[in-house]
C-alpha cells in the first residue's frame, strides 16, 4: 500500500501578525490617561498654592495705619463732605515723610523726628478719564487745627508752616491741614519714607530725568554729570530732596523737579507694560506693598492694584501736575503763602471733579487769564471775605483788611486794595484760570 504523502494540517494555529498600525491596548491607554491628568491636577493645585502664598504675600507686605483711621473717624464731624458733582471721584493725598528713626535715620537729623517734606494731593476723575497731582508747599504757612500728639496731648490751632502738621499730629493732622484748607474730603492716603522711595525706583528699573549742569550735592548724596542719564535708588531720592545746589535753591523748583520725575515715572510705567506683564509686575507690587502705609481702604492688594488699574488707563496727556499758586510770605520771604483767588478756583475746580488746565513753567499766560486781586492769602475779594467755603485764610490779621499787592499764579499784577475796600474785577471762585504745571506726557529731556 502505498505511503499516503498528503500534507498533514499543523496542529498549532499559525501566529498572528502585528500591525504596528494598531492602537495600544486599551488598559494602557487608560493608564497613561491617568498619569497625565495626575500631573496636571498636581500642577493646577501646586500653582494655585503658589499663587496664594504670593497674594497673602503681598498683601501683608501692607502696613494699615490705624492710629490716623482712629483719629479721622473721631472728627467726622469736622471734615468736609463730597460734592454731588463729584461722585465717584477719590482723592489720595500722598506723604512723603523724612522719618529719621531705623534704617532711614542714616540721612542724619534727629532720631525720631519727622516731617512731610513732600504732600501731593492726587484727584481721580470720577470717570477715571483725567487725573490732577497738586504739590502743597511744605513751607506754605496755614492755620492748622488741634491735633492729637503721638503722646496723647493735643496741640493748640494756629497759623504755621505746612509740614509742622505731620511733625506734630502725623498723617491725620496733614490730611485735616488740607481739608481746611481746601474744603477737599480726603478718601485715602498713602505714606512712603526715604527707603520705601528707593525701592519703588529700583523695582522699575530706574527713572530717566536730564540734568541741564552737573550736580555735586553732599547733603543730598547725590553727584551726576550733566546729561540724559537714568537714575536708581540713592541717586534718584538725592534728586528729588536736592535744594540748595540746584537753580535758586527754593523749594518751589524742588517741586518742579519732583512732578518731572513723577511724569517720567507714569510715562516708563505706560510705555513698558509693567502692569501688564507678570514677570516685571511682581517685583513692582513687592516693593509698593513693601514701601507704603495706608489707610485701611487701601491698605490690602486688591485695592492698591485697583488703583494701578485706574491710573493705567489715563492718557498721559491727561495726567496733570502743578504745585498750589504760591508765592513769598510778605512777613518772612523764607516762608511761602497761597496766592488768591488763583488758589480757591484750583480747589474748587477738584472740588467740583473738573479738569484743570496748565500752562508750561515760565511761559507767558494768555492775556486776561488769572488776573485779579493779589492781596494776599486770607483777603481773596478784599475785606478778609471768601467767595465760597474754601478756607483762604492763611496770614495774620493785618491781611485780612485786603491791603497789599501781588501777582497771581499767571505772573499777573494784583490791584491795590485799600483797607476794608472791596477788590475790583476780581474773577469768580468758580472761574479756573490756566495754570503754570505740565502734563505727563511731555519728555522734559526733549526740552533740553
Amino acid at each position: 500500500m502505498a505511503e499516503d504523502d498528503t500534507a498533514h494540517p499543523p496542529t498549532d494555529p499559525p501566529p498572528t501578525d502585528a500591525h504596528p498600525s494598531e492602537p495600544e491596548h486599551p488598559r494602557r491607554r487608560r493608564r497613561w490617561l491617568m498619569i497625565t491628568a495626575g500631573v496636571v491636577a498636581f500642577l493646577l493645585v501646586a500653582t494655585g498654592a503658589l499663587l496664594w502664598i504670593a497674594y497673602r504675600t503681598l498683601d501683608g507686605n501692607i502696613r494699615t495705619d490705624s492710629d490716623t483711621d482712629r483719629l479721622l473717624a473721631r472728627l467726622e464731624a469736622e471734615r468736609p463732605s463730597r460734592t454731588a458733582g463729584a461722585k465717584g471721584s477719590e482723592n489720595i493725598l500722598l506723604i512723603g515723610s523724612d522719618d529719621r528713626s531705623g534704617t532711614n535715620s542714616t540721612y542724619g537729623g534727629e532720631p525720631g523726628t519727622q516731617r512731610s517734606d513732600t504732600t501731593i494731593l492726587l484727584h481721580l476723575a470720577a470717570d477715571r478719564k483725567h487725573a490732577t497731582a497738586v504739590s502743597i508747599p511744605r513751607d506754605v504757612m496755614v492755620t492748622v487745627p488741634a491735633c492729637e500728639k503721638p503722646d496723647g496731648t493735643r496741640s493748640k490751632a494756629g497759623l504755621m508752616q505746612f509740614n509742622w502738621a505731620f511733625e506734630m499730629g502725623g498723617a491725620a493732622c496733614s490730611i485735616r491741614a488740607v481739608e481746611q484748607l481746601s474744603g477737599i474730603r480726603i478718601d485715602h492716603y498713602v505714606i512712603l519714607d526715604f527707603n520705601g522711595f528707593k525701592t519703588m525706583v529700583n523695582a522699575i528699573g530706574g527713572v530717566e530725568v536730564c540734568v541741564p549742569q552737573a550736580i555735586h550735592d553732599k547733603d543730598a548724596r547725590l553727584d551726576l554729570p550733566a546729561g540724559r542719564q537714568t537714575l536708581h535708588g540713592e541717586q534718584a531720592l538725592g534728586y528729588v530732596r536736592a535744594r540748595e545746589s540746584l537753580g535758586d535753591g527754593s523749594d518751589t523748583q524742588r517741586m518742579g523737579r519732583q512732578q518731572q520725575f513723577l511724569a517720567a515715572l507714569v510715562r516708563k510705567v505706560q510705555s513698558q507694560g509693567v502692569l501688564l506683564n507678570p514677570a516685571r509686575l511682581w517685583p513692582v507690587l513687592d516693593a509698593a506693598t513693601s514701601s507704603v502705609k495706608a489707610d485701611g481702604g487701601l491698605s490690602s492688594l486688591g485695592a492698591l492694584y485697583d488703583l494701578t488699574q485706574d491710573l493705567r488707563d489715563i492718557p498721559s496727556a491727561d495726567v496733570v501736575l502743578l504745585t498750589a499758586p504760591r508765592r513769598p510770605y510778605r512777613y518772612d520771604s523764607d516762608r511761602d503763602e497761597f496766592v488768591q483767588p488763583q488758589t480757591t478756583q484750583l480747589f474748587t475746580a477738584l472740588r467740583d471733579d473738573r479738569s484743570v488746565a496748565v500752562r508750561p513753567p515760565g511761559s507767558a499766560p494768555s492775556p486776561g487769564a488769572g488776573a485779579g486781586v493779589g492781596a494776599g492769602a486770607g483777603a481773596g475779594v478784599g475785606a478778609g471775605a471768601s467767595p465760597n467755603p474754601v478756607a483762604t485764610g492763611t496770614s495774620p490779621s493785618p491781611a485780612a483788611t485786603g491791603a497789599g499787592t501781588g501777582a497771581g499764579s499767571d505772573g499777573a499784577a494784583g490791584a491795590a486794595g485799600a483797607a476794608g475796600a472791596p477788590a475790583k474785577a476780581s474773577p469768580s471762585a468758580d472761574a479756573s484760570p490756566t495754570f503754570e504745571g505740565r502734563t505727563a506726557d511731555v519728555d522734559a529731556c526733549a526740552q533740553h
